[in-house]
């Protein structure tokens, strides 16, 4: 925003003080067009702490899914701080302004988060990659989590030994709708019979358990959890590399062109810059260490 000069020049000499004056008082003043300003601009008060302009004033209202996933969450309660996805939200809301106590959870789908439309949240926490189809609909903050794409397949099974992606190819593979899992599949992968797309993890789940998939694919973290507690007749048989030079990473989800977008990518900034992340990541998701990579 430009503003309108208030005064041409400032003269030094006595005798055109009383014109200046005169020049100053009919100069245009700045106006404040709000239409001029940039979707999702910021003035200098934007990211006062506490006084963002959020969906409820003095409320930070965070959403994700239903049933809330473990290690993401604890307990499918997102409110309890409790999981990676939570700790992270509370120390996002920490370092806007917010505490504990002005956070309001809202239970929005997965597809729905980052479909086109206006949002009835002020960010969305749900593990979802950050790409730039999604962006064409919403924003995202920076990321708040490298992540790693797996493959989960019941003890004893061909798909069990797989060691490399072309091992794969001949698979049934399943992985939840509109997930990086299920790209991973179908553009890395490439499999010779089309894959299995679910609308919830459970249901790709109990798919695996009861043989209607060889295999499913989710993020690692997810795997180690699945095979350490959800299906333990299963195993991970490997992680995929990153695709490309930058690493997948999931990202807080915002309204297209909203305010509070530069805001939340600073929180998360700070996050990460000062070993926050790093020590939420350790202390939630410490199992999630490195599996054999498929090449």
């Amino acid at each position: 925003m430009h503003l309108a000069p208030r005064a041409l020049r400032r003269a030094a000499a006595a005798a055109t003080i009383a014109l200046l004056a005169t020049a100053v008082g009919c100069a245009p003043q700045p106006e404040e067009d709000s239409a001029a300003k940039p979707s999702g601009s910021s003035t200098g008060t934007t990211c006062a702490k506490g006084k963002l302009a959020t969906e409820t004033s003095g409320k930070l209202t965070i959403a994700t899914d239903e049933p809330a996933y473990e290690p993401w969450f604890k307990d499918d309660k997102p409110a309890n701080g409790k999981g990676f996805e939570s700790a992270v939200a509370y120390a996002v809301a920490e370092q806007l302004g917010y505490d504990k106590s002005a956070v309001v959870w809202q239970s929005v789908p997965f597809n729905k988060a980052f479909a086109p439309g206006e949002k009835t949240f002020d960010f969305d926490i749900n593990q979802v990659s950050i790409s730039a189809e999604r962006k064409k609909a919403v924003d995202f903050s920076s990321g708040y989590y490298d992540v790693r794409q797996a493959v989960i397949a019941l003890k004893g099974t061909k798909a069990a030994k797989a060691t490399s992606i072309a091992d794969l190819k001949g698979l049934k593979l399943g992985a939840q709708v509109g997930t990086t899992s299920l790209n991973y599949i179908e553009d890395v992968v490439k499999p010779t019979r089309q894959a299995a797309a679910y609308a919830k993890n459970d249901q790709a789940k109990s798919a695996l358990k009861n043989g209607q998939v060889d295999a499913i694919v989710v993020d690692l973290p997810t795997a180690f959890y699945i095979t350490a507690a959800e299906v333990t007749d299963a195993e991970i048989v490997g992680q995929f590399e990153n695709q490309g030079g930058t690493p997948e990473q999931f990202g807080l989800v915002l309204d297209k062109g909203s305010a509070l977008t530069s805001c939340v990518t600073d929180a998360v900034d700070t996050l990460r810059e000062n070993g926050t992340l790093a020590k939420i990541e350790q202390q939630w998701l410490s199992d999630a260490v490195d599996a054999p990579v498929l090449k």
